[in-house]
């Protein structure tokens, strides 16, 4: 029942940042959706850090990683979001925004996860 709690906590302020990231950066005039752009990248770094941290010291506990990874990066990143913004963008026929922003998201999410884990391992 604890690691339940730890993981509402950690996932109710991860989508709290999204929603709030995402009120103040995606651009209703343009239709781009910066923010979910912004929190998927960002969640990818964060939850690299956190892992390639927990693999060189192993001296996170198992409460902390549900709290942050499973739980705040959980929420905070979103693939429902994405697909659901790719639709749209799609629906409008924006084929450019939705191909730019469907390969972008995909490469520098993954990249940024690679990059965490490779901070953590140099420094």
């Amino acid at each position: 029942m604890k690691q339940l709690l730890i993981v509402f906590l950690g996932g109710g302020t991860g989508s709290v940042a999204r929603f709030l990231l995402s009120k103040w950066l995606n651009s209703p005039s343009t239709g781009l959706p910066y923010g979910t752009f912004l929190a998927n990248v960002l969640g990818s770094f964060l939850i690299g850090i956190i892992l390639g941290y927990f693999y060189k010291t192993n001296t996170i506990s198992q409460n902390t990683m549900l709290l942050l990874a499973t739980g705040f990066c959980g929420g905070f990143t979103t693939f429902s979001t994405f697909a659901y913004e790719s639709h749209i963008l799609l629906k409008n026929n924006d084929f450019l925004s939705f191909g730019l922003y469907a390969a972008a998201s995909i490469i520098v999410s993954f990249a940024a996860v690679f990059l965490g884990m490779w901070l953590t391992k140099t420094i």
